[in-house]
């Protein structure tokens, strides 16, 4: 039996990494991401290798580090957020899939992003994940805003990564990997994009339900350590108000499977006060913890 480290990968091209089956392998061969049918796009610097990693282990448990893993199921993830925007009898369709039957079809939900047709974009800085568009007619009626996040890693998995390419029937042990995870990009980068995308988003006329956050739970967990976990909830749809929906892996499946996403919360509050807890810091340091810091670096008890 392999004997797996604690920190270790923990799907690759959607399967356990130990998964030697054919459904498996022929990923690996191809480099490619079963949950959006094209090549996987994690690979290292000069573009030689393609790791194919959707997730690993951090402290909290297993995490979903590639946006991509998000989409299973034929982007479920986003249907879930059409349903609950615009309801569940309006036909969701990709962009490509929206192309040929522009001039036929009547109404329709249509998914604009990397993998389906282009991102929306603003300038030269800013780029919207993805815009899901309600069109009738042939006349855009109203559309939403969703961001998809994971989190960056730290560090690499080089040696834990290549020990499961050359896995055969003669390997004991795993070597650990030396990820870690950015939880900083939380603070520096993830929250003020969602505050700016979601000001964007509630300033215009054809937005009514907001901005939507996908996410995996672990992640948001982090968020809450910024915003704090008893922002008010609010049970209202509005052009203010930012969605949440996180996501955690299912139980470890049989090889040959893959994992299931699981919902763990859909929860809704104001923008406004996400962003001013993120100004005043629910959590931030007191000034006594601040001067304490500053003397212990010059060495004055």
């Amino acid at each position: 039996m392999i004997k797996r480290p604690k920190n270790d990968i923990i799907e690759i091209f959607g399967y356990a990494p130990d998964d030697l089956t054919k459904e498996a392998r022929t990923l690996w061969n191809l480099g490619a991401c079963p949950f959006v049918n094209k090549a996987c796009s994690k690979s290292n610097s000069d573009q030689t290798v393609v790791y194919g990693t959707c997730s690993v282990t951090t402290t909290f448990g297993d995490c979903i580090i590639c946006p991509n893993r998000i989409y299973e199921k034929n982007y479920l993830s986003l249907k879930k957020v059409a349903e609950d925007a615009f309801g569940d009898d309006i036909e969701f369709l990709t962009f490509e899939e929206f192309i040929p039957r522009r001039s036929s079809t009547n109404e329709c939900i249509v998914a604009l992003g990397q993998n389906s047709g282009k991102e929306v974009k603003l300038g030269n800085k800013l780029s919207m994940d993805w815009v899901l568009a309600k069109v009738k007619n042939g006349e855009l009626i109203e559309y939403v805003g969703i961001e998809v996040q994971s989190i960056d890693i730290t560090n690499n998995y080089r040696d834990n990564w290549y020990a499961y390419k050359n896995l055969n029937e003669n390997t004991s042990v795993i070597p650990r990997s030396e990820h870690g995870l950015n939880w900083a990009n939380v603070h520096k980068r993830l929250i003020p994009q969602l505050i700016r995308k979601g000001l964007i988003y509630a300033k215009s006329d054809l937005v009514s339900n907001g901005l939507y956050f996908v996410l995996p739970d672990i992640v948001y967990r982090k968020f809450e350590d910024v915003i704090g976990k008893d922002i008010p909830l609010v049970n209202r749809q509005a052009s203010d108000v930012l969605t949440v929906h996180t996501y955690s892996l299912s139980d470890n499946v049989e090889h040959g499977k893959q994992r299931e996403l699981i919902v763990e919360r859909e929860i809704r509050f104001e923008l406004e006060e996400f962003s001013q807890r993120f100004i005043s810091g629910a959590n931030l340091p007191t000034g006594e913890e601040l001067d304490s810091a500053v003397r212990k670096v010059l060495g004055i008890a």
